[in-house]
């Protein structure tokens, strides 16, 4: 009974001499340097994809109760202006429609105004898609490099488990398979970082695609509202009205709603 207890314990001593603790000690000064760069890597991925994802939401948000529920219900571009909210994407392209207004207004020469407007507009949609595209190539490169980074560790570590094996002059498998196993969590680490990388990237690169065709769709809309003095606007769907209770008379009986 002793003599098991003593063999599963010195079973568990074996079991237990390899991990990632051993293995990161293993590596050395490398291995933690390569870890603290894909830590960097996964928070700095996880934060972009959440505060984008927020950004995003309230500019969809934004775009169905505001300018499809309030802007074109307005006599006019700048009335509707006024519904949307300050600092919104949708209010920067009604402002600079505007001001582009105002700026043909001024000029002499004879360049149209219809190619100043549109100009004007598509200056304003790139600098909105621009600003929603920042910190997507964090991500891009995230998901491309933190594989490689993960293997180099992999590399290092297997290099050094091998220069330890030829110095104690023993190359049997518990000796090899330990200390390389160890090596591969570095590889394991950089897949985990890079896999979610690569899904928030094109997961808000699909987002990003919808909110550019919305404002492409929102600014023509402008242009083509301008360009006509306003006869040109797009067809706005009436909310929905609540539903006429019926009366009720004297004794109690209900009467149909008059039409």
């Amino acid at each position: 009974m002793i003599i098991n207890l003593l063999a599963a314990a010195d079973a568990a001593d074996v079991k237990n001499s390899f991990g990632f603790m051993e293995a990161m000690e293993q590596g050395g000064p490398v291995a933690w340097f390569i870890l603290a760069i894909m830590i960097i890597m996964s928070v700095g991925s996880f934060y972009i994809l959440i505060t984008k994802l927020l950004e995003q939401s309230k500019v969809m948000k934004q775009y169905k109760r505001d300018v499809q529920g309030k802007f074109w219900q307005a006599g006019s571009i700048k009335d509707g202006a006024t519904k949307l909210e300050k600092n919104s994407a949708w209010r920067q392209v009604a402002d600079d429609a505007l001001r582009a207004e105002d700026e043909h207004g001024k000029m002499t020469d004879k360049l149209e105004a219809h190619d100043w407007m549109h100009g004007s507009l598509q200056r304003s949609e790139d600098a909105i898609n621009a600003k929603l595209a920042g910190g997507l190539p964090f991500l891009a490169t995230v998901g491309a490099t933190a594989p490689f980074v993960g293997l180099l560790g992999t590399v290092i570590g297997i290099y050094r488990a091998l220069i330890n094996i030829g110095i104690a002059g023993s190359a049997s498998i518990d000796k090899v398979a330990g200390p390389v196993g160890e090596a591969l969590i570095m590889t394991a680490i950089g897949l985990f970082v890079a896999v979610p990388a690569v899904f928030a990237y094109n997961w808000l690169q699909s987002r990003n695609r919808r909110i550019a065709e919305a404002l492409s769709s929102f600014s023509t809309d402008i242009l083509a509202n301008i360009s006509s003095n306003g006869a040109v606007r797009p067809a706005v769907k009436a909310p929905a009205r609540a539903a006429a209770k019926p009366a009720t008379t004297a004794g109690g009986a209900q009467t149909a709603p008059k039409a």
